[in-house]
Parts: C-alpha cells; sequence; structure tokens
C-alpha cells in the first residue's frame, strides 16, 4: 500500500523502496517465527516484483524485531529473561536486521536500568559470543524449516489476497479487518492459557507458593506531567509565534488545495518548533480526526469453555442479574492516555461478551473525562480500565474524580493490565473495586466484576 502511494504521488520505485523496513513482534513459537521471517521475505520479493524495480535492494525486505511483550509474565518474572532469549534467537536465526529485546519486568512496570542492562546484553552475547550471526541463514535446506516456511507463506498469502479483495490495506483498516483477524488469534491464544492448553511457567503450571517481591522503577507521573507542560509553555514563550501561525496556516492550506508536500510543511513547523499537537490540529482542521471503528468478535474464546461448568455458572448468574434488573450487566471497556497497547483490551472485551455481559469500547488515547461521559452516556454498570503504560495511578484516579463531578459516582471502576502489586493499595484508596494483573484468568476476572456490579 505504502509504495502504491509513492508511486501515485510521482516517485520512482527505486527512489525510495530500498528504505521501506518493517517492525515484527516475536513470540514463543520458536521454529513458527524463525519461519515466519523467512516467509516475510519471499512474499516481499514475490509482491515488488510486480513494480518491477531495478534495484535488487528494493526488492530485500528489511526489519526490525522486537521480542513479545504479550508473553512476558508478571509470576515468577525472572523466567522473562529465558523467554526473551529465546525468542531474540528465532530473531537472529530468521535474519532480522535490527532487534529490541524486552527487560525481565516489563510485564510489571517500566523497566528498570538493571532488567535494562540484561536486556541489552541478551543481544550483545548473542551477537559476540555464540556465532550465531556468522551465518546468514542456518536453516537453509532443512525440511522441516523449508516446509513450515512455505506453509505460513500460504496462508499469508491468503491473507493478503482477502485485503487486496476488499480494496486494500487502507480499506482493510477502515473496515477494522487486519484488527478483528488479530482480535480472534489473540482470543484463541488467551482461552487455551486460561484453560492450561497452552503452558506458560509460572502461571498455569509449576506456580511457585510465594512470590517475592520485584524492585520495580517508579515513576512520579505528576512530576512528569508538570515538567513537559513547563518545557512547552517555555518553547511556545520563546519560540517566533507568528512564524509557527504562518507555518501552520500553510499546513492546512496544503490540506486544503492538495498542492505542496504535507511532509516538508510538517518538518518546516517542526524546526520553528511547532508541536506535534498542532501540526495535527493544523491537519485536522481540513481532514478531521479519523475515527477507528470499534468491532468485538463473538463466540471465539467462549467456544473453548463451552462445556466448562464455572464459566456456565457465571452465565447463569448474568442471566439471574438480567432477570433481576432487567437488562445484562454492561461494562465500558477503555485506554486512556497516550497508551496504544489494546490486546488485553480486546480479549477482555471479546471474552466478557462471550459469558455474556454488554459491552462497550472507548476510542483510543481517550482522556478520563470522555470515559466518564461515554460510561454515563451509554448507562454502564462498570468501566473497566486497561493500562499497559504505567499511567494508571494518575488516569484512573482522574476518571474517579470525573464520575463524581458528573453525579455518577455509583459506576464501579475496575483495572486491569501492567500494574504493580505494589499500587494496588493505592489504587483501591481511590476508589476502584478490583484489580486484575498480567495472568489473571478471564473467567475469575468476569465472575470478581459481576459481584463488584453487584455491590
Amino acid at each position: 500500500e505504502y509504495v502504491r502511494t509513492a508511486l501515485n504521488a510521482g516517485l520512482e520505485v527505486d527512489a525510495f523502496a530500498p528504505r521501506l523496513s518493517f517492525f515484527w513482534g516475536i513470540s514463543m513459537n520458536f521454529y513458527m517465527e524463525i519461519a515466519k521471517l523467512r516467509a516475510g521475505r519471499l512474499l516481499w520479493h514475490r509482491i515488488m516484483s510486480e513494480f518491477n524495480p531495478s534495484n535488487p535492494k528494493s526488492s530485500m525486505l528489511r526489519t526490525h524485531s522486537q521480542t513479545s511483550g504479550w508473553s512476558l509474565t508478571e509470576q515468577d518474572p525472572y523466567n522473562n529473561v529465558i523467554r526473551t532469549t529465546i525468542e531474540a534467537m528465532a530473531a537472529v536465526f530468521g535474519g532480522t536486521q535490527s532487534l529490541h529485546t524486552n527487560a525481565l519486568d516489563e510485564a510489571v512496570a517500566l523497566p528498570t536500568e538493571f532488567s535494562a542492562r540484561i536486556a541489552r546484553n541478551t543481544q550483545i552475547i548473542i551477537q559476540e559470543e555464540t556465532g550465531i550471526t556468522q551465518v546468514a541463514d542456518p536453516w537453509g535446506g532443512s525440511y522441516m524449516m523449508e516446509t513450515l516456511t512455505q506453509q505460513i507463506a500460504d496462508k499469508a498469502w491468503e491473507l493478503i489476497e482477502e485485503i487486496e479483495e476488499s480494496g486494500g490495506m487502507a480499506k482493510a483498516i477502515e473496515q477494522g479487518l487486519p484488527k478483528m483477524r488479530i482480535e480472534e488469534s489473540a482470543a484463541k491464544k488467551q482461552a487455551r492459557i486460561d484453560r492450561g492448553e497452552d503452558v506458560i511457567v509460572g502461571v498455569n503450571k509449576y506456580q511457585l507458593d510465594h512470590e517475592d517481591d520485584l524492585d520495580i522503577l517508579e515513576v512520579d507521573n505528576v512530576a512528569v506531567r508538570e515538567s513537559q507542560i513547563k518545557r512547552l509553555n517555555e518553547i511556545k514563550a520563546s519560540r517566533d509565534n507568528a512564524a509557527v501561525e504562518k507555518a501552520l496556516a500553510a499546513l492546512t492550506e496544503s490540506a486544503k488545495t492538495g498542492e505542496g508536500n504535507l511532509l516538508a510543511l510538517s518538518v518546516d513547523a517542526a524546526r520553528l518548533r511547532a508541536t506535534v499537537g498542532e501540526i495535527s490540529d493544523a491537519l485536522e482542521a481540513e481532514y478531521g480526526r479519523y475515527q477507528a471503528e470499534a468491532r468485538t468478535i463473538s463466540g471465539v474464546y467462549g467456544a473453548a469453555y463451552e462445556e466448562d461448568a464455572n464459566w456456565n455458572m457465571i452465565k447463569d448468574d448474568i442471566a439471574a442479574f438480567e432477570s433481576e434488573h432487567g437488562r445484562r450487566p454492561r461494562m465500558l471497556v477503555c485506554k486512556m492516555g497516550q497508551d496504544g497497547h489494546d490486546r488485553g483490551a480486546k480479549v477482555i472485551a471479546t471474552a466478557f461478551a462471550d459469558v455474556g455481559f454488554d459491552i462497550d469500547l472507548s476510542p483510543m488515547f481517550s482522556t478520563p473525562e470522555e470515559v466518564a461521559k461515554q460510561a454515563i452516556e451509554n448507562d454502564v454498570h462498570v468501566i473497566g480500565v486497561s493500562s499497559q503504560a504505567a499511567g494508571h495511578k494518575t488516569l484512573v484516579p482522574s476518571l474517579i474524580e470525573a464520575l463524581k463531578a458528573q453525579g455518577a459516582d455509583d459506576i464501579a471502576v475496575v483495572a486491569g493490565g501492567v500494574i504493580p502489586k505494589q499500587d494496588y493499595d493505592f489504587l483501591f484508596s481511590a476508589g476502584v473495586k478490583g484489580v486484575f494483573g498480567p495472568g489473571t484468568p478471564i473467567p475469575d476476572a468476569a465472575r470478581q466484576v459481576l459481584e463488584a456490579i453487584k455491590g
């Protein structure tokens, strides 16, 4: 889609294609991840051939890889060092050009310097001590790996054709198709984990009797926010605001007329110290703001629990709630702040809908005030806050205050995601009715949320 857009703008394919690169996540299925990167290179060469490049580098896939965030566990967290090492080796065996290794405590909080050094040294040791990087494709010729690579390429091509038939990736995104495919896969995986079919060491098998506290990085969100606002105000006071306004007006005019280069004009504005927000607002004045269609899939998570007695008991209790109150329990699942990690939120939304909750989703990057407004308008019983980026101590109390200010403090608030156990009491004292850390089985969370609604 990017190549077609650039060609339609008048660029020659070899002028930009050698600089294109991908960003892939690497998970724990070792052979599958190696084959994935190999299949990606195969497919990229096939796709680029239709554009007839003359520079071989235009057809060479380049990728940055990051070890998986969702495979990290809060329970027995030192196991995460092993997980990250295995995932990093898969990426290197698969031929990644660049690599990010996650720290062991990222399922709990932002990484400390200690954990970040281990993550960095994982890369260095693979690079300097193992000899793995001396061979470009050590799996080439392996019957198993070549077969698996071809199987992934064939399955991926079916998905690519599905996207092409929908009008291309931009149209598919507008329709929510890629998100739906991702969420379907994530829901199936989470159901297998919660049922113990896929083993996660320390979570659903080989659990510790006692978990020691982990030293975590504590960030004073209030101080950081105040510092950033102060810096912004200083920049706005010291820059040439007339020149900034002129540059922003030029951006809006270019958006209206289609004349000029928006990227170049954005760079001009940034050099004059316009903020990202101001540049975005200048474009929004003409284009409006994209609103992603909030959709959830149904039946995928619940299908794994059709014969589960506990799951069916929760469904029965929800049916009883509906009989008593005239409607089903309703939950708004939200992401607030600049946290763009929505896998957990979407899996929760899908699974809770399958067990019988009515579910609403907030737009990504909502403010606490916007979430409170949506919750009141939709008449929900509970708001489920998904937090992955350490903003819970600021955003969740702000949400509760926003509900109180609008006379809706009867709406319960629960929180889940990457929240250190050390912060649970803070959230409870702020008025949160339940906190669900990584590894919480979804049926257990659903039961507790239903009890919180009942009071």
